[in-house]
């Protein structure tokens, strides 16, 4: 006769593994946590702007740099209607600097410019940036001709860092 007693070899011996099911359970559990974390780490088009814009104030001060050495004016300028993916450096010599955006979705109002130099002090500068997904979003890189560009939430360029 079969007993469930402490040392029943048979009994024990005849229950072992997982079911079907029960595996399924837990590999559902799996894919549902996975695709959560998954959809909760995704890039919002907001960082993916503030991204562009801090790379933008970069790539800014390092075309200022470039022209107070060379001691030529350098010239940053969005690309034509057509190609709005863009910006070029003009007055920098090859290879210059990237000439494209990080997202796709990033704008700048066609025609801006920004005169970089070569003097050591230059005018007052602003450049406004919008994502072609949120438009009703700007966000500005701002210099006052004597501190770096950086970026901030309004136009007016203000003295703190």
């Amino acid at each position: 006769m079969r007993t469930s007693a402490a040392g029943n070899k048979q009994l024990s011996a005849q229950v072992s593994g997982f079911t079907l099911l029960e595996l399924l359970v837990v590999v559902a559990l799996i894919a549902v946590a996975t695709a959560g974390v998954s959809l909760s780490l995704r890039d919002s088009a907001e960082s993916a702007l503030d991204r562009d814009a801090h790379r933008l104030a970069a790539l800014l001060e390092t075309g200022r740099a470039q022209a107070r050495a060379s001691g030529l004016p350098v010239l940053w300028r969005t690309l034509s209607r057509e190609n709005s993916q863009g910006f070029v450096f003009e007055g920098l010599p090859p290879p210059g600097l990237p000439q494209n955006w990080l997202q796709e979705t990033t704008r700048a109002a066609a025609g801006s410019t920004l005169l970089l130099g070569p003097e050591p002090l230059i005018g007052p500068q602003a450049l406004a940036l919008s994502s072609s997904t949120r438009p009703d979003r700007q966000i500005w890189v701002v210099t006052d001709g004597l501190r770096p560009f950086k970026v901030q939430a309004t136009r007016e360029a203000t003295g703190s860092n």
